[in-house]
């Protein structure tokens, strides 16, 4: 939102069924990346995972890697080609050289994990239809808000809102330009404008 000549600021918010699959699949695995952000709702509890301290190390690794290109790709290129994971339609897609365990242990899980995003997707795709373009006005009114504090134009940003499925309320980053926030905590509207003001702040 711009007019000419002026900084330019753009906001994406969706509940992407890849991040969806990538932190399921975190959460299954039994995978201690992103210890800040909650575990997603609705998923039964895993069996504690049979590995050694070495492939924990391992697989942490590919999955933190996997997870960077997924949320946030233009920052996180892969070096060699990607391919899609069996099972998982267009929602996974690993490197070709050296992701072999990581492909190997979330093969299992294929199903379970689609399911799920692309429920939890149709969710908030409900609700974004439903509140329409009122969706956007707790961004507007928090840079508004910034401007009016600062006394001055906000500066040019991007920010990726992935709202999700959590345990807890709350607002996380989840990559250089990507917040998570929960759905619950999106659907309120004062306490959203609350928790979306600082970040806005932050970048603006």
């Amino acid at each position: 939102m711009h007019a000419a000549g002026a900084p330019e600021w753009v906001v994406r918010e969706d509940a992407a069924p890849a991040a969806l699959v990538a932190l399921h699949l975190r959460q299954v695995l039994g995978i201690r990346e992103l210890d800040e952000l909650p575990h997603l709702r609705g998923i039964a509890p895993a069996a504690p995972p049979e590995r050694t301290a070495a492939d924990d190390e391992l697989l942490a690794a590919q999955w933190r890697a996997y997870w960077e290109m997924t949320i946030e790709p233009q920052a996180h290129p892969s070096p060699v080609p990607l391919d899609l994971v069996d099972g998982f339609a267009t929602l996974v897609a690993l490197p070709t050289e050296g992701f072999a365990e990581l492909a190997s242990a979330i093969a299992p899980y294929a199903a379970d994990a689609v399911d799920f995003a692309r429920s939890a997707h149709a969710r908030y795709a409900a609700r974004a239809d439903a509140a329409g373009g009122v969706a956007y006005r707790g961004y507007a009114s928090a840079l508004a808000q910034h401007e009016r504090r600062v006394g001055r134009r906000a500066h040019s940003f991007e920010l990726n809102v992935q709202v999700l499925p959590l345990t807890q309320r709350g607002v996380w980053w989840i990559g250089s330009l990507t917040i998570a926030v929960t759905d619950g905590l999106r659907g309120d509207v004062a306490a959203f404008d609350a928790a979306i003001a600082p970040i806005i702040a932050e970048i603006a």
